[in-house]
């Protein structure tokens, strides 16, 4: 242990508490007790040999002496209460009072001592405080003011020393003073080499804070401007930080959420503390030219200190900044998202479920009601005394109510399978021509009783296709039945197929009541049906459009939907010519919700890619 250590830990058991875990002013507090305390030290041991060496001393010699013993005493005042201003002060004072008296007994201002007034401001420098250098400043000269004034009005003592004696006091007082200035100047460079160890060393404990945090922290101007970002933002947006600064973040805020950033930091400028979510452009490595990637960025801003932001002098000379701490939140905002669809979903599944009760209840009694009454009457036909053409009309009412609910049965049982991936595509080559005709054939009676006039466009040239004919009669079954629904007397229901490539399309167009804007996303739901549920006009349990839809995807086709409300819905579905059954599930089918057209724009479709064939089966009334 060498003899500087143990000076340094006598030094820092005398430390007030106050200084103990700040090493700055840790530093601050030894350089002001250490020399002062040798120097007092120094003193004791001297005083013996200069008694020794002169004989008695005189009373400014004691005096002397007695001052050199005072900074044990302020010591001892800055160890007690750790006020490091108000000891300097003292400490001023205390050199002050000294060189006044020395230098009022010797001479005056033209004492030896009196040089020493130039080292009391230096020597308040070291407490870094303005106010201290002043008070310094201004007892110093008010010192040499007072011993000018003293000499002038003849009331120090006249000197009895000799030009040559005088001379060399000045000279040890030069020289002494000299040597305390330098020893000031040195300690001041070890504060200052201390301070700037301290704050490098804070600058690269906070760099390496920000260098490994993920979250990305800013300063910014009132206006929004980037004065600093931490390189955790290159990590996030993909560029560099140098390209950030001033209006680069801002610039890459999306155009939508810029107000709202602005806003915030205005907000934050103004005293208030604001958190905002918003989304930045990012490009990644590697990314086409033209691509545009978002991401969710949550931004939490606060003003800067008032303290960050003064000069030492007290006086607030910066406009108000802020600092924001940024964070990627798209994980967050995409599982959001997802929480809120699953809500939506179950929402409509809630929905549904609601609506297939209310239809279940129509659908199935009406038949089932049908059914009881009429062979009821059957079986009491003797006290109703029915005719044998009463007896067959009601038999006939009995199998028709029946018939309507197989149907329905089937249709629930069809969904479920195909819901549960249990339902099997029986594939084998067939003639879609002839399928076509035959379903639109058995829907020609239906459409003349509703005045409905139904064309048929099938060409003659159409290739066999491979696929599941059963299916395939199914969609145009439920198509065709459900344009003649929905369109009303006098309308046009028109059936086209023709191919494309490697497709076989069906166009199914009609001039009926058309769809809504808002229910064309949720065609093909199981059991919705397009409008309200109290202003339905026609039957149905909502389940056709939901089986061809299934179908369709069970085909790997595609099923579009477009209409226009009171103009009509035109209905297309591509299937593959060749159906090759998937290794995996096939994928839910494609139902894209295209611009509404006009009506005789759903005419002339259905016409474009049969004009020049040679079939053509009108059935009207």
């Amino acid at each position: 242990m060498t003899v500087l250590s143990i000076i340094r830990d006598c030094l820092d058991a005398l430390l007030h508490p106050s200084a103990r875990y700040d090493a700055l002013m840790r530093a601050r507090h030894r350089a002001f007790m250490a020399p002062r305390l040798l120097g007092s030290l120094a003193a004791f041991a001297a005083f013996p040999v200069y008694l020794a060496m002169r004989g008695a001393p005189s009373a400014v010699e004691v005096a002397a002496f007695a001052w050199l013993i005072a900074p044990i005493l302020l010591s001892w005042f800055l160890s007690r209460t750790g006020r490091y201003e108000g000891a300097h002060v003292l400490s001023s004072l205390a050199l002050a009072g000294l060189i006044m008296a020395v230098a009022g007994s010797t001479g005056g201002i033209e004492s030896f001592a009196a040089v020493w007034l130039v080292v009391v401001p230096l020597e308040a420098a070291l407490s870094a405080s303005r106010r201290v250098a002043a008070f310094a400043s201004l007892l110093a000269l008010s010192c040499a003011g007072l011993l000018i004034l003293a000499g002038q009005l003849g009331w120090l003592p006249v000197a009895d020393t000799s030009t040559a004696e005088r001379g060399v006091l000045m000279a040890c007082g030069v020289v002494s003073a000299t040597l305390y200035a330098a020893g000031l100047a040195f300690g001041a460079e070890s504060l200052a080499r201390t301070s700037v160890a301290l704050l490098s060393r804070e600058e690269e404990r906070y760099r390496l804070l920000a260098r490994n945090m993920s979250d990305v922290v800013s300063r910014h101007r009132r206006n929004g401007a980037v004065e600093f970002i931490s390189p955790a933002a290159e990590a996030m947006l993909g560029m560099p930080v140098a390209q950030l600064l001033g209006h680069g973040l801002f610039d890459r805020v999306h155009v939508a959420d810029r107000p709202a950033y602005l806003t915030a930091l205005s907000a934050a400028a103004r005293g208030d503390v604001r958190s905002i979510e918003f989304r930045l452009r990012r490009e990644p490595d590697g990314s086409e030219r033209g691509q545009v990637d978002f991401l969710w960025v949550e931004m939490r801003c606060r003003p800067l200190d008032r303290d960050f932001g003064q000069n030492p002098h007290g006086d607030d000379t910066r406009e108000a900044e802020v600092v924001a701490v940024m964070r990627d939140v798209t994980e967050y905002k995409l599982s959001e998202q997802a929480l809120e669809q699953a809500r939506s979903a179950a929402e409509a599944a809630d929905a549904a479920k609601t609506r297939f009760l209310a239809t279940m209840s129509h659908e199935l009694r009406t038949p089932l009601n049908a059914i009881i009454g009429f062979s009821e009457m059957i079986a009491q036909e003797q006290t109703l005394m029915l005719g044998a053409a009463q007896r067959r009309e009601y038999a006939q009412l009995i199998n028709d109510s029946g018939q309507h609910l197989l149907s329905v049965v089937n249709g629930i049982l069809d969904m479920s399978k195909m819901e549960s991936g249990n339902f099997e595509i029986a594939s084998e080559p067939f003639a879609p021509r002839a399928a076509l005709l035959h379903c639109c054939n058995l829907l020609a009676l239906k459409a003349r009783e509703n005045g409905i006039d139904l064309i048929t466009d099938a060409p003659q040239d159409l290739p066999v296709m491979t696929g599941d004919p059963r299916a395939f009669k199914q969609i145009v079954l439920n198509l065709v039945a459900n344009a003649i629904k929905f369109t009303e007397r006098g309308g046009q229901v028109s059936v086209t197929a023709s191919v494309s490539g490697s497709q076989l399309t069906l166009r199914i167009g009609d001039t009926g009541v058309g769809i809504a804007a808002d229910d064309l996303n949720r065609i093909g739901a199981p059991f919705f049906q397009a409008g309200k549920t109290y202003q339905r006009r026609h039957e149905g349990t909502g389940l056709g459009l939901s089986i061809v839809k299934s179908l369709v995807a069970l085909h790997l086709g595609e099923l579009t939907v477009q209409s226009r409300l009171g103009e009509g819905t035109l209905v297309t579905v591509r299937l593959p010519l060749v159906y090759t059954p998937p290794q995996v599930k096939p994928v839910e089918s494609k139902v894209a919700t295209l611009a509404p057209v006009q009506r005789h724009d759903l005419q002339d479709q259905a016409h474009d890619q049969s004009q020049d064939q040679p079939a053509l089966v009108k059935k009207s009334a």
